[in-house]
């Protein structure tokens, strides 16, 4: 986590690689989203998970209901409260989903080159030769030639669960398929993916919505992972209707990109959106396997030029039953953090995997050592030439942070802040040190009762790369004296010493606002 970060041009020691990795208090600055279900969901475990550095807690209503939900967040709250680390509440929709409907759930064995039948029947009984599946309007989505994919939900791929499937022909509402591998469904919940075919469903349905009202109000959660994000024009229907919801007009949107629809109009969605989660699973259904590298690319570098973070999705699938991962998943996780990833997400590897709490700390550490060889110097000119000029007065204060920064050698970086954006700018530049923003909460009413700003915009800042909150004393106003900046500036540097991202003799940047004016300043700590 120091500065002293390696260029990829430079050579690499050989004898540095035999190295034991180190963990700090931050093990990475990648952060880690953890999806909470069976294997992760008491307070022993969740602590541990935390300490092992997952920063946002996955709660994913595919599977589960609320009642479910709600004692495992009851553990994380506990969990949080033991540990003392900060976690935010991601709550990730259904969306248009298309589930095989298997009443007796009971194990079905398919054959090769033998035919199924999709049916919108619900009511008939599961078996080799027919299932039933929540839509009726697939015979109109597809034709003879399309493909469709069948999986367990969350699927590793080394699975025996995952069939293949080529139209053969369409009989009315019912789809007439050959079955391309044989696989034998053994699970509660399949998904059924067509390849490239518009399913005409809502992306936020009745029941997401519902999910939302209840258990989303209940819990003023701070994420929405939109599911299955197919146009601009979802990203907004859907923050019209949190903006009905009270707090949870503060929630940040999230869009999925899970299918080509998603990626022909990335650029509308992106800048409709707070963030990008790139759902790899489903895109590389949807697209050929050479094509996803090249997406993943394309779609985090315009995420880093416009300031969002770009999530990773089923990076270490292997992990779900196996203590290490695969040298091609670690090696994937290491271009994940190269292509300038803020944030790696953990699917069935903490949900329904042995090994939650391993699989975060191994994810961690492999970010950490990717971090140390980023190209830092080359991606900050590329921003600044990406940004042009002239700056916004905000842009040039975080760009000049950053530069200052790396050009003394600073061991951190303390932003003062009060909406976030002060910060996630300065994280925009990807500084080599962390940074510490300081939060300092706002008082605010609605006629009817006072309440402080800050948690939200706090917790909502633990997926962005680099950039760590905390919350100041709510009794400092956000425009504040000299002599008030300087009582948080000891809290903050009091916090850095005794995490230890802060040392004597140590040089730090400082950004915060004095009066109308922003100011930069560098400090040389004494012992």
């Amino acid at each position: 986590m120091n500065s002293n970060h390696l260029l990829l041009e430079e050579p690499i020691r050989m004898a540095s690689i035999l190295e034991p990795s180190r963990s700090g208090y931050f093990p990475s600055m990648t952060k880690i989203v953890g999806t909470l279900g069976p294997k992760s969901r008491s307070v022993e475990v969740i602590s541990r998970c935390l300490m092992a550095g997952m920063s946002v807690a996955r709660f994913d209503f595919t599977w589960g209901d609320a009642e479910f939900h709600q004692e495992t967040l009851e553990n994380l709250k506990i969990a949080i409260k033991k540990t003392k680390k900060l976690c935010a509440v991601m709550l990730d929709t259904t969306g248009p989903e298309l589930l095989v409907v298997n009443k007796g759930d009971h194990p079905i064995p398919l054959e090769a080159d033998s035919f199924v039948v999709l049916t919108p029947d619900q009511e008939k009984e599961a078996t080799s030769s027919l299932l039933p599946i929540n839509f009726d309007g697939l015979a109109k989505a597809v034709k003879p030639g399309d493909t469709i994919f069948l999986g367990q939900y969350l699927f590793t791929g080394s699975e025996t669960t995952s069939v293949w499937m080529e139209v053969s022909e369409v009989k009315g509402d019912d789809v007439v398929c050959l079955i391309k591998n044989s696989a034998v469904l053994a699970g509660t919940l399949y998904t059924l993916h067509v390849s490239q075919v518009h399913i005409d469903l809502p992306t936020l349905p009745d029941k997401d919505k519902e999910v939302i009202s209840t258990w989303g109000v209940k819990n003023s959660v701070d994420i929405l992972s939109l599911s299955h994000a197919r146009s601009g024009q979802d990203i907004r229907q859907a923050r019209e209707y949190l903006s009905k919801l009270g707090d949870l007009s503060q929630t940040q949107i999230f869009a999925k990109i899970e299918n080509v629809e998603g990626l022909v109009n990335f650029d509308e969605i992106l800048q409709e959106a707070d963030d990008i989660i790139l759902a790899r699973g489903n895109l590389g259904i949807d697209l050929p396997p050479e094509k996803v590298f090249l997406f993943q690319k394309a779609a985090v570098y315009k995420c880093n030029m416009a300031g969002k973070p770009a999530v990773i999705t089923r990076v270490v699938d292997s992990m779900t039953d196996n203590l290490r991962p695969t040298r091609a998943e670690a090696t994937d996780v290491a271009n994940a953090v190269l292509d300038g990833a803020d944030a790696i997400l953990l699917g069935a590897e903490t949900m329904r995997g042995l090994y939650p709490v391993e699989t975060i700390s191994i994810v961690g550490k492999i970010c950490g050592e990717s971090e140390k060889v980023y190209n830092q110097d080359s991606y900050f000119k590329k921003t600044v030439k990406y940004v042009g000029e002239p700056m916004s007065h905000m842009e040039s204060i975080a760009s000049s942070a950053v530069r200052a920064a790396i050009k003394v050698k600073a061991s951190v970086i303390i932003c003062f802040t009060s909406s976030g954006r002060a910060a996630r700018l300065i994280a925009k530049y990807r500084p080599t040190m962390p940074v510490l923003s300081v939060v300092i909460p706002r008082l605010k009413t609605n006629q009817l009762r006072w309440t402080f700003t800050g948690a939200f915009e706090a917790r909502q800042s633990l997926i962005i790369r680099g950039l760590f909150p905390m919350l100041a004393d709510p009794r400092h106003a956000a425009e504040s004296t000299g002599a008030t900046n300087e009582t948080v500036l000891k809290v903050a540097l009091d916090h850095g010493r005794n995490i230890g991202v802060i040392k004597p003799h140590d040089r730090v940047v400082v950004c915060q606002k004095v009066g109308d004016d922003s100011v930069v300043k560098i400090i040389e700590l004494e012992d």
